[in-house]
């Protein structure tokens, strides 16, 4: 089965034989993929169900909550941390970046981009919240307490003096390019770091 196109690209980007954690890793997915690359890879997930999957899956994963238990990892205990469709529920994305940096000197960060075209097209003319492919269940059952867009997310980089070391922007399953990805990107993926002292 291939993965989804913003974990191939993550998977494309880590390095054979670094030490990864996967936070919000859900069933494992990407954690084996990287595997292949004899990559060491950890996972922590919240959902007890994905945790059991990818347990099954023969992945070193433990259940947790990135907003708590972050915390309890030792600074630089990682290569990379990854953090793939999570960010946006997490309750404070600020501090979630903060932990990952902490643990690991570089972190890959993916998200649905919420001013993409169809997101502002929905608003615009239907006054709702919208449902898309990246966003598919009503405002009232989902799991997104944070929308961000890929201007937000770029800001609030530069107000905590992170570097982009690498940015990708998808359109549905296809490339799309960094002047229109405000726009134009369904999913962002970047890999940022710690600013050098």
């Amino acid at each position: 089965m291939a993965l989804r196109p913003d974990l191939a690209t993550i998977a494309n980007a880590v390095p054979t034989g670094a030490r990864v954690l996967d936070v919000g890793c859900g069933d494992g997915e990407l954690m084996a993929a990287l595997q292949t690359k004899s990559v060491d890879a950890r996972g922590l997930e919240i959902d007890p169900a994905n945790v059991t999957a990818a347990i099954a899956r023969g992945q070193s994963v433990v259940q947790g909550d990135a907003n708590r238990d972050l915390a309890d990892y030792p600074g630089d205990a990682f290569d990379y941390a990854i953090l793939s469709q999570t960010l946006q529920t997490t309750e404070r994305p600020d501090r979630v970046i903060d932990e990952l940096l902490r643990i690991a000197p570089r972190a890959f960060v993916s998200f649905p981009n919420f001013a993409h075209w169809r997101v502002r097209l929905a608003l615009l003319w239907g006054g709702r919240m919208p449902v898309t492919r990246l966003l598919p269940v009503a405002w009232y059952e989902t799991p997104n307490i944070h929308h961000v867009t890929v201007s937000d997310f770029r800001d609030l980089l530069r107000a905590k003096g992170i570097a982009v070391e690498g940015a990708w922007y998808l359109s549905g399953d296809k490339p799309t390019s960094d002047a229109a990805a405000s726009w134009r990107a369904e999913h962002a993926i970047f890999l940022i770091s710690r600013a050098a002292s």
